[in-house]
């Protein structure tokens, strides 16, 4: 506990938690975390992005700090631009598992995430990537599996989310972890990965335990990340399954949430 505020360290989600519907960080929200780490918490971002899809955010927030990034998978010093640790998908696991998902459900699209600082995201045709977020696009199957991974995405042409992480749980979840992480978000990811799995490896580096942690998330792939801190706060447009594990609900991305709990505590 630190004085003025109750825990040593804040782990916040990206997409649908710290970020607003455009991308940005509000002004509120930085003054918040500000007044937050001023008073002696730690901030980690956790996030599902890979770090090339991360560092640029940290870089205009000014975040010099530890941020675990592809859904735990990597630990990235934001203020070193270097990657501390790195979990990669085994290729060949991932190809048995991809194809007992789609001996359940038909083809799939495909897109995977390259291993490294400046690791690519391959699209592969009738894949969707949420919002402008740069991909390199990829028609050759053997592309997918010519460099290291830290996942796969995988999406249907008519199932939902929530159905396809189900269907790929029963699957081939002896095989891969399995993340729902947004919308059009349905990831392949080593076993046993998870964003609690980054936390604790970021967290132990800062001295710090669970007990000492408050959790900010918006999507099933917080889950971990809430059942390992102290305290889950939900957004208010948080996934039902997050909602029904969190210890309490804020107000959502866009309007501040992750600033009106920090407010709230900091009195």
């Amino acid at each position: 506990m630190t004085a003025g505020f109750p825990y040593r360290l804040i782990a916040t989600d990206l997409d649908g938690t710290l970020l607003r519907s455009d991308g940005s960080v509000s002004q509120r929200t930085r003054d918040a975390l500000a007044a937050a780490t001023a008073a002696g918490a730690a901030h980690i971002v956790v996030t599902g992005r890979a770090v090339p899809w991360t560092k640029y955010i940290l870089d205009d927030l000014g975040y010099r700090g530890l941020a675990v990034c592809g859904q735990g998978a990597q630990v990235y010093d934001a203020g070193e631009h270097r990657l501390l640790t790195s979990v990669t998908l085994d290729r060949q696991l991932a190809g048995v598992a991809l194809a007992k998902i789609e001996a359940e459900v038909g083809p799939l699209y495909l897109a995977a995430s390259r291993d490294g600082l400046d690791g690519d995201v391959l699209v592969g045709p009738g894949y969707a990537v949420t919002g402008t977020l740069p991909a390199t696009p990829f028609t050759d199957a053997s592309d997918l599996w010519s460099a290291p991974l830290n996942k796969i995405y995988i999406q249907h042409p008519t199932l939902s989310d929530d159905a396809l992480a189900e269907a790929a749980q029963e699957a081939a979840g002896g095989f891969v972890g399995v993340a729902m992480a947004g919308e059009g978000i349905v990831e392949l990811l080593p076993l046993g990965l998870s964003k609690a799995t980054g936390l604790s490896l970021a967290a132990r580096r800062l001295g710090l335990k669970p007990a000492d942690t408050i959790a900010f998330g918006d999507m099933p792939n917080d889950i971990p990340m809430f059942t390992w801190s102290a305290h889950g706060v939900a957004m208010a447009n948080a996934h039902p399954q997050l909602k029904a594990l969190a210890n309490e609900q804020t107000t959502s991305n866009d309007t501040d949430g992750v600033a009106a709990t920090l407010e709230r505590l900091l009195g």
